[in-house]
């Protein structure tokens, strides 16, 4: 029965997520999703190698931001223009200090989900403080594991954990990564319908987490 309640969410969700960005940000917020438990970070469980599309981040790409990466094939980015302080929308574009910056989705590609870049002016600190601080910024998420690695040839720090609907009454599993640069810092952040959703995604951030490089 669950999972023909989700496939009946994931076609709504899918059609609803064809309007604005972040119009999108809050249909996939209201959205079904399945019980989830926290992995550590470098237990992906990807299984093969995402398939390489266009680079974000440097300049002249979709977005410009402190790091570029590669996309996997099929996803589409574009940037996320902020929102005037007094619109009902604004909260969606700010999570703690940091500002949603470009937003890489998930559907040409055939699932739910997006990779959203968030960035903030700060050029000092710690990956582990600056990913401590977004994951803090937001009141559902849980059982949050972090874990140092590298983003590419950048020291960075990646972390799986847990958000709540308490409309459904379901928990789904997300993972981002910080990293900082003399441009600024990054969190790149995946999330999907549901923790299936972000599964079958993994392969495309691992893909941008391996190629990342800080942007001249």
């Amino acid at each position: 029965m669950k999972r023909n309640v989700r496939n009946v969410v994931r076609g709504a969700v899918a059609l609803a997520l064809a309007g604005a960005v972040l119009t999108g940000c809050g249909e996939e917020e209201a959205a079904l999703s399945t019980p989830a438990s926290p992995a550590k970070p470098s237990q992906s469980g990807a299984t093969a190698p995402a398939a390489k599309g266009s680079a974000v981040g440097a300049a002249g790409s979709a977005c410009t931001l402190p790091v570029a990466f590669d996309l996997a094939a099929k996803w589409k980015a574009k940037p996320v223009e902020p929102e005037a302080a007094d619109s009902p929308l604004a909260g969606l574009s700010k999570q703690g200090p940091f500002t949603m910056a470009c937003e890489m989705d998930a559907k040409p590609a055939g699932n739910v989900g997006f990779m959203r870049a968030w960035t903030e002016d700060a050029k000092s600190g710690t990956p582990r403080s600056v990913l401590e601080a977004f994951v803090g910024a937001n009141k559902n998420a849980s059982k949050a594991t972090y874990e140092e690695i590298k983003a590419g040839s950048l020291p960075a720090t990646e972390v799986v954990f847990e958000t709540y609907n308490k409309l459904m009454d379901e928990s789904k599993q997300e993972r981002a990564l910080a990293v900082v640069t003399p441009k600024g810092t990054l969190v790149l952040h995946l999330s999907g319908l549901d923790t299936q959703e972000q599964t079958e995604m993994l392969p495309a951030y691992e893909l941008a987490k391996s190629s990342m490089k800080a942007t001249p």
